[in-house]
């Protein structure tokens, strides 16, 4: 998983409520478990004017001009705005593959479905919750400043705006633990091989018939 300490990037303001994760990354393109590749799909079906399917060149599509991640102000955009109940629906794991691989690493929303919230600091996105004022705040500021970039320092557990102003989020310390230094489960688990080692070691000792190799 790659690690996330700080960044400091381009907000983008997804000012819809409810976006549920058929929006983020429709099911037509869930075949892949590669984890890559799902950027040209993200919110196809609000940022294209026809109906995607796999296999398409997307650089031939026609583009929604009205929709926001289309707007050349928030081109390269790595911090998504977003408002309640972000990723909701189903709980693919690919919504958050897509959000990455499209460039975004934080999303700042005021609640998250608790599946991809999870599925979020599983795959190194960060997801911040700060409260709703808060949250309008900085969509008016996004507004009303093109090129507005927010610093996120993890470690501090600060958000830095373009005036100076700190803002403090939560988050739990394991999880931050394990996106600081880019652990996911396996990554995790394989901090452990000695134990585990010493483990298999013991058990096939005292019951050798577990592990018995049949012979050709």
């Amino acid at each position: 998983m790659q690690k996330f300490t700080t960044l400091t990037g381009i907000a983008a303001p997804m000012d819809r409520a409810n976006v549920d994760t058929d929006a983020i990354i429709p099911k037509q393109y869930l075949k892949s478990i590669k984890r890559s590749g799902f950027g040209p799909n993200l919110f196809d079906s609000w940022r294209y004017l026809d109906h995607g399917e796999p296999g398409m060149d997307h650089s031939r599509r026609a583009l929604n001009p009205d929709f926001v991640l289309n707007q050349p102000r928030y081109a390269g955009a790595s911090v998504l705005l977003a408002r309640v109940n972000f990723g909701c629906g189903s709980s693919r794991e690919h919504a958050p593959w897509a959000l990455m691989d499209y460039g975004f690493r934080v999303i700042i929303a005021p609640s998250y479905a608790d599946i991809f919230y999870q599925n979020c600091l599983k795959n190194g996105l960060l997801p911040v919750v700060l409260d709703e004022d808060m949250v309008q705040r900085l969509f008016e500021e996004v507004y009303a400043q093109e090129g507005y970039r927010l610093s996120v320092d993890l470690g501090m557990q600060t958000i830095t705006t373009p005036s100076g102003r700190n803002i403090h989020f939560d988050i739990d310390p394991f999880r931050k633990h394990c996106l600081i230094n880019g652990l996911d489960e396996i990554a995790l688990t394989l901090e452990h091989v000695d134990e585990i080692r010493a483990y298999e070691a013991q058990r096939r000792k005292e019951a050798p018939w577990l592990f018995h190799e049949a012979r050709s």
